[in-house]
């Protein structure tokens, strides 16, 4: 038999930002386990099917989002679509059907797309269904409704790395917009066919699961050559696809369109407004780290991947020296944000407040040791800078000697041990003085006068 070409196609889902569900009022919150949040609590009779409840008009907010979304992908976007009930029987779906913009004889809200060399079919909305747990049978219906972005692409992929790698990508493109939820990440339904008949695999929940089920499925369909089409699961414990069901076709869902919503018309004046405001690109970001601020690629690629971090830079680099203010920023100010498990959009740090702290640094009237201890109670918000004369730097040689020699009279041992060739009591004692001195001692003129002293 001839060797099976291996073609991929994604179906990449994600949550939109939003404040509320899609057809209801209430609050829609993508990682309620996380928030601790309890089970059918963000609920109401819209989002949990009751019997002659009728959806709202669909939410503004992410008809916008989703509108971003489809420009990044360089998407025609249709000036009209509406809803389609897709009927399928499980507990997670309390009306028997889903409400999505896709489906049989369907217009989709964008298509005819391309992101980094892979063609993009559609992208569409639709709502999530609730989350049910087959082991409990327990259905959480908090997550019922919630808006979801479904971006379909070509089945143009050739290799698990290039998924991934563009996946990677996507997600970097779509943090630039903030159009997905970054807590909640995204799931994909991932079609691979290698000898003509495709197998789809459902709800893969991350990246690296993704290229793993690619992998697999590509071994298994080279040895046992499927010919019908099936859905199958990832088992990421084993790390093998589980045969679901026979794949579905079309028809089997019965779409028809939601008599009990309209026809959505979206204006061409509101696709410019949206499409006027959109940021930079992350590669168009990245050369202009490195063109304009010149700094170096590592240092860009850093910021790049961070567009909030990126901007702040920038910002920064208006009242300070870019090349002082880099490894504040990308080594020191990231390493508070990660030490807090937060990000910087989800804080309070003024662009004045850091760098008047810089500013201060920079003059050698504040330590750099005494500025990072102060950049620390940045985090949640942060404050203005007033420089006490118990905070300014110590830079006297006659007080720094005072300094030292009554660290090293109450650390003989090390000293004696320094003497000896011990070098790690050089920093022992460094530190002495820094914690002496409340981080407030010249760092360089300390070290001078403490090696003149211990000779």
């Amino acid at each position: 038999m001839q060797k099976g070409r291996l073609r991929i196609g994604l179906e990449v889902h994600g949550y939109l930002p939003t404040k509320e569900k899609l057809f209801c009022r209430c609050k829609a919150v993508r990682h309620a386990a996380k928030q601790e949040i309890k089970q059918n609590t963000l609920i109401c009779p819209i989002c949990t099917g009751q019997p002659g409840c009728k959806p709202m008009l669909p939410n503004s907010e992410a008809l916008t989002k989703l509108i971003q979304i489809a420009l990044i992908l360089n998407c025609k976007i249709n000036p009209e679509f509406s809803f389609q009930r897709k009927h399928y029987n499980w507990p997670d779906l309390p009306k028997g059907y889903q409400e999505t913009v896709s489906g049989a004889y369907s217009i989709p809200c964008a298509e005819k797309g391309e992101f980094q060399g892979i063609k993009i079919r559609e992208v569409h909305l639709e709502e999530d269904p609730a989350a049910w747990n087959p082991e409990t049978g327990c259905i959480d219906y908090n997550r019922s409704g919630l808006p979801l972005a479904e971006i379909v692409t070509e089945p143009d992929f050739t290799s698990s790395e290039q998924v991934a790698s563009w996946l990677q990508n996507l997600v970097l493109a779509l943090s630039y917009i903030k159009a997905l939820d970054k807590n909640a990440g995204i799931k994909a339904d991932t079609n691979v066919s290698l000898y003509g008949e495709r197998v789809e695999i459902k709800n893969v929940n991350s990246i690296e699961a993704i290229k793993q089920a690619i992998e697999y499925e590509a071994e298994r369909q080279e040895l046992e050559k499927p010919l019908k089409k099936e859905t199958r699961r990832w088992d990421d414990s084993k790390k093998i696809t589980v045969k679901m069901r026979e794949k579905e076709d079309a028809a089997d869902y019965r779409f028809i369109p939601d008599p009990d919503l309209p026809i959505i018309k979206i204006k061409r004046e509101r696709i410019e407004k949206i499409k006027s405001s959109l940021p930079e690109t992350p590669q168009e970001k990245l050369e202009k780290l490195i063109k304009k601020h010149k700094i170096d690629q590592k240092s860009a690629e850093i910021l790049q991947r961070n567009f909030d971090l990126a901007e702040f830079f920038e910002r920064v680099s208006e009242k300070i020296d870019s090349k002082f203010a880099l490894p504040w920023i990308t080594t020191e100010l990231l390493r508070v944000l990660n030490y807090n498990k937060t990000s910087l959009e989800q804080v309070d740090i003024k662009t004045e407040h850091f760098s008047n702290l810089l500013e201060l640094v920079k003059q050698g009237k504040l330590t750099e040791l005494k500025a990072k201890q102060i950049l620390n109670d940045f985090v949640p918000k942060s404050f203005p800078v007033k420089l006490e004369k118990s905070e300014e730097k110590i830079a006297d040689n006659g007080k720094l000697g005072e300094i030292i020699e009554k660290v090293i009279s109450q650390n003989p041992k090390a000293a004696s041990d320094y003497k000896s060739g011990e070098k790690n009591a050089l920093n022992f004692l460094m530190g002495e003085i820094m914690k002496s001195s409340n981080r407030r001692a010249d760092f360089k003129t300390s070290l001078e006068i403490l090696k003149q002293k211990l000779k």
